[in-house]
C-alpha cells in the first residue's frame, strides 16, 4: 500500500487518507471526534501511528499540522449571524432549501413547480430548473461532490439535473403517488425516492434506470436516508414503523415497531448503529440498527414530534414539537439535557450547527431561533419574514444561514 495524499475532514473532525493498493485508489478515515483544544498533537500522532501503517515517520510532522488545523477550526467562536439578503425566490411559497458542501451555492424548491440554483454570496439566480408539471417538494445536492441536483416533485416524477449548467440528465417515472423526499447515497451513484405512493425507489445516476422498488409500507413514506457508508437505507412512514434496507440487494432488513403514530422523521447517527424517531404520537424512539430493536422512548414533548436529529457526533439528539418547543437528549443516557423555550408556534425543523455549539429551529412564528447547546439559551432571533418559516439549513462552515418561509422568499444571513 502506499499512501497518495491527506484530506481534512471538520466535521465530524477527521483525516482521509487517500492510498494505493494493487493498482487501485481507495481511502479510509481516522476518525478524531474526541479532537479538543486539550489535545496534546503529538501524542495523537503517537497514538495514530501504532494503529494505522500508513503513517510512517516520514509523514508525522504533516499529520501533525492537520491536527492543528482542525484544532483551529473547532476553536473558532461563534459569531451572531447578519441579515444579507432577501431573495423573492418564487411566485408561490417555498417548500425546501438546501446548500451544496462548499456553502457557495443553495437551491430552492417551490409550489411554482420550479427549482432554482442561488449564488449565496451575491444572492443572484444561476439557473432555473424548469420541466416539473406540479409542486417541486423535495430537492438536494450530491454532495459531497455538488455537480448534480435530484427533485422530486408531486407530478410523480424524480429529475436529475446538472448543477453546472441546469441541463435535465433524467427524469424518473414510476412512482403512483407524490414524491416527497429524496436523497443521493454517499457516493452518489444512487438517488432514493420516497412516494405517497407507499413506496420507496432506489435510481442509478448514471444511467437513470430504476434499481429497486422498495414495496412493504402500507402508509405514504414522507422521510427516507442513508446512513453514512451508503449501505442501508432508512424509510419512515405514515403507517407508524421505519424499515431499514440493504441498499446492494434493495431487501428488507428490519421494521421497526413501537409507534403509536406516522413518523415525522428518521436520522441515522454518524456510526451508522442507532436510528432515531420522531413521531405524532408526541415521542422519539431510539432504535439499534443490528437488532432493529428500540433501546429508548424519548418522552418530553406535549405534542406531536415535527423534527428530529443527531449531532455530527452522534452523541447529542434534537426533536422540535408543535408544542413550540426543541428537546436536546443525551443518546447514551437518553436524558433530557435542554428545552428550548421561545417560539410562539409549532417548530417544524431543527438542525445543529457543523460545529455542534448550536442548534437552529424554524417555526410557524416566523422566525428561525439559534440557541446555545450548552445552556439552552436563545442566542438569536433571525426574524424578518411575514410568514412561516419551515425550512432552515447551516451551510458546512457553519457561518451560513439560509431560512425559506411560506412568503416565497428565503434569507440569506452571514
Amino acid at each position: 500500500m502506499k499512501l497518495k495524499r491527506f484530506y481534512l475532514r471538520y466535521y465530524p473532525p477527521g483525516i482521509i487518507l487517500e492510498y494505493e493498493k494493487r493498482g487501485c485508489l481507495r481511502s479510509k478515515s481516522i476518525d478524531l471526534f474526541d479532537l479538543t483544544q486539550e489535545t496534546n498533537p503529538d501524542q495523537l500522532v503517537a497514538v495514530i501511528r501504532q494503529s494505522e501503517p500508513l503513517i510512517t515517520e516520514s509523514r508525522t510532522d504533516e499529520v501533525k499540522q492537520l491536527i492543528l488545523r482542525l484544532q483551529q477550526k473547532h476553536s473558532q467562536k461563534n459569531h451572531r449571524f447578519c441579515f444579507f439578503k432577501e431573495l423573492k425566490a418564487h411566485v408561490l411559497p417555498l417548500t425546501n432549501v438546501a446548500f451544496d458542501k462548499s456553502g457557495s451555492r443553495f437551491i430552492t424548491g417551490s409550489y411554482d413547480r420550479t427549482c432554482r440554483v442561488w449564488d449565496t454570496a451575491s444572492g443572484t439566480e444561476l439557473h432555473r430548473l424548469e420541466g416539473h408539471r406540479n409542486v417541486v417538494y423535495a430537492i438536494a445536492f450530491n454532495n459531497p461532490y455538488g455537480d448534480k441536483i435530484a427533485t422530486g416533485s408531486f407530478d410523480k416524477t424524480c429529475k436529475l439535473w446538472s448543477a453546472e449548467t441546469g441541463i435535465c440528465f433524467y427524469t424518473f417515472r414510476g412512482h403512483m403517488a407524490e414524491i416527497v423526499c429524496l436523497a443521493f447515497n454517499p457516493q452518489s451513484t444512487l438517488v432514493a425516492t420516497g412516494s405517497m405512493d407507499c413506496t420507496a425507489k432506489l435510481w442509478d445516476v448514471k444511467t437513470g434506470e430504476e434499481v429497486a422498488s422498495l414495496i412493504g409500507h402500507t402508509g405514504e413514506v414522507i422521510s427516507l436516508c442513508f446512513n453514512t457508508e451508503g449501505s442501508q437505507l432508512a424509510t419512515a412512514s405514515f403507517d407508524n414503523t421505519v424499515s431499514i434496507w440493504d441498499v446492494a440487494s434493495g431487501g428488507h432488513v428490519h421494521t421497526l415497531h413501537g409507534h403509536s403514530g406516522g413518523i415525522s422523521n428518521a436520522q441515522f447517527n454518524w456510526d451508522c448503529s442507532l436510528i432515531v424517531t420522531g413521531s405524532v404520537d408526541k415521542t422519539c424512539k431510539l432504535w439499534e440498527v443490528v437488532s432493529g430493536k428500540c433501546v429508548a422512548t424519548l418522552v418530553e414533548h406535549k405534542e406531536e414530534v415535527l423534527d428530529v436529529c443527531f449531532d455530527l457526533s452522534g452523541q447529542l439528539i434534537a426533536t422540535a414539537s408543535a408544542d413550540g418547543t426543541a428537546c436536546v437528549f443525551s443518546a447514551t443516557t437518553h436524558q433530557c439535557l435542554l428545552t428550548l423555550v421561545g417560539h410562539d408556534g409549532e417548530i417544524s425543523k431543527i438542525c445543529f450547527s457543523p460545529q455542534g455549539s448550536r442548534i437552529l429551529t424554524a417555526s410557524s412564528d416566523k422566525t428561525a431561533r439559534l440557541w446555545d447547546v450548552q445552556s439552552g439559551s436563545c442566542l438569536q432571533v433571525l426574524d424578518g419574514h411575514t410568514d412561516e418559516v419551515f425550512s432552515c439549513v447551516f451551510n458546512y462552515e457553519g457561518d451560513t444561514i439560509v431560512t425559506g418561509s411560506k412568503d416565497n422568499t428565503c434569507r440569506i444571513w452571514y
